[in-house]
């Protein structure tokens, strides 16, 4: 089967972070690698930095299959994507995939998509090819039915390493901040914690599994870049397997520069590991501190305290290294919590947030709390892109709600030592990128604020 891989473009009116960052589509070159292990052709494209439309790529390769991944900002696209093909050629087939289409893959329902997968993502995807080559009956229960109860099984990871080469025209644009040609690598699944906000859980069904570290090392000797991204939803979760894959970072002489996530609560009780992957590599972590407030943070269950939070940050500062904090905007807030907020960053010499409204995703424990309050609808789904204000807030108008938040990026990050800490760190040009890519993303709340 001849099978065109698409990475969608977000859609004009999601605040998106592409204007800071643009990894490679690591999901489409794991189909990649494995469906042309068994004999398919596969070609990718990736539509965020493409120019031309769809219907230029359906002519120019024509496909017999096309696959198409992403995330809930990206359904209307995806569809819309659909439609183009059908147009161009109704017997393409098109399979669905991504991580909100396990979780919610009836909201891809239309009669342009055939198949959407809501389990065990490149096994099923493998499995379509398979039987369509064949001309055999598609009747899988990880394909999305109505009524019918999926079953993930795929409690392991016995794949083949991604195909980093069928993006080699694209490689030079992936970035994230100031990790420029940036390589992605995925280590584990799922997550141990069970936050109220968080989606990470609902992908899994609640499981949590991780790869062999003797397979993770010859993975990472494989990748080009000396920049790393580690896309686990949290990667410092067992002190043990940590020490052991420094230690074969070390063994193995592999030289790159990581990124990853974590939670505050590791890295505070466990100095000595981050002291010691420091040695190794690390280079910034993107850490969900969330809150300054103990109460909110309860409220989340995401079982740390502030001054857990300010112990994690001061370690990585001791170490230096790179702190991106995360923070959740509550709905309840005035502007005194978003003051105490700004403060608060000041007080610990962050340099780089990401600001987030408290967003209730679908499948999420606060969906339905906060349901009846949504002042966006659910089918707008490229404004649930975890920037727009979703909910009515409760104390303040959504326009007051906006300013603040603009406010509170410039208030904390804004200013002439955070600038002067970038320069020296990173240089003019990274520094200057970056800046025009924030100023991006500050335009787009600004329209926000137009519209109230």
């Amino acid at each position: 089967m001849k099978v065109l891989l698409i990475r969608p473009k977000p859609h004009k009116d999601t605040i998106g972070l592409q204007n800071v960052m643009i990894c490679e589509p690591l999901e489409l070159e794991y189909l990649s690698s494995n469906a042309e292990a068994k004999g398919h052709k596969v070609d990718i494209i990736d539509m965020i930095i493409e120019k031309k439309q769809i219907s230029y790529f359906v002519k120019k390769y024509n496909p017999d299959v096309v696959g198409i991944t992403g995330y809930i900002a990206h359904v209307n696209i995806i569809k819309g994507y659909a439609r183009e093909i059908k147009e161009c050629n109704s017997n393409i087939k098109i399979i669905v995939g991504g991580v909100h289409a396990e979780v919610n893959p009836e909201d891809f329902v239309c009669n342009e998509i055939d198949y959407i997968i809501r389990a065990n993502g490149i096994r099923t995807f493998i499995e379509i090819l398979d039987k369509l080559k064949k001309k055999s009956t598609i009747d899988m229960d990880s394909i999305y039915s109505e009524n019918v109860k999926s079953c993930k099984k795929d409690n392991t990871f016995h794949y083949l390493y991604p195909d980093r080469e069928k993006v080699n025209k694209y490689r030079s644009k992936y970035y994230y901040m100031f990790h420029r040609n940036c390589s992605l690598i995925k280590t584990s699944f799922g997550c141990p914690y069970d936050c109220k906000f968080c989606f990470c859980r609902q992908i899994t069904d609640g499981n949590y599994f991780y790869r062999e570290l003797n397979d993770i090392i010859r993975e990472l000797k494989s990748i080009k870049e000396q920049e790393v991204y580690i896309v686990d939803d949290d990667f410092l979760v067992d002190k043990d397997r940590i020490q052991g894959f420094c230690e074969l970072l070390k063994e193995h002489n592999v030289d790159k520069k990581y990124l990853i996530y974590a939670r505050a609560d590791f890295i505070a009780n466990n100095e000595d590991i981050i002291e010691l992957f420091k040695s190794v590599g690390l280079r910034a972590v993107i850490v969900g501190l969330e809150s300054c407030d103990s109460k909110e943070l309860v409220d989340y269950n995401k079982k740390t305290k502030v001054v857990t939070n300010e112990k994690a940050v001061r370690i990585l500062q001791k170490y230096d290294i790179e702190c991106y904090g995360t923070f959740i905007l509550g709905l309840e807030w005035v502007k005194k919590d978003f003051n105490a907020l700004s403060k608060w960053i000041k007080k610990l010499g962050l340099v780089f947030v990401n600001l987030q409204p408290l967003t209730p995703l679908k499948r999420t424990e606060l969906y339905e709390k906060y349901k009846s309050d949504f002042i966006i609808s659910e089918d707008k789904y490229e404004k649930w892109d975890l920037a727009h204000l979703v909910v009515k807030p409760t104390n303040i108008s959504v326009r007051k709600y906006y300013l603040y938040t603009i406010w509170l990026y410039y208030s904390a990050t804004i200013n002439p030592k955070a600038a002067w800490y970038m320069i020296r760190k990173y240089g003019v040009n990274d520094t200057i990128k970056l800046s025009i890519g924030a100023f991006k993303v500050n335009i787009q709340y600004f329209k926000k604020l137009v519209e109230g």
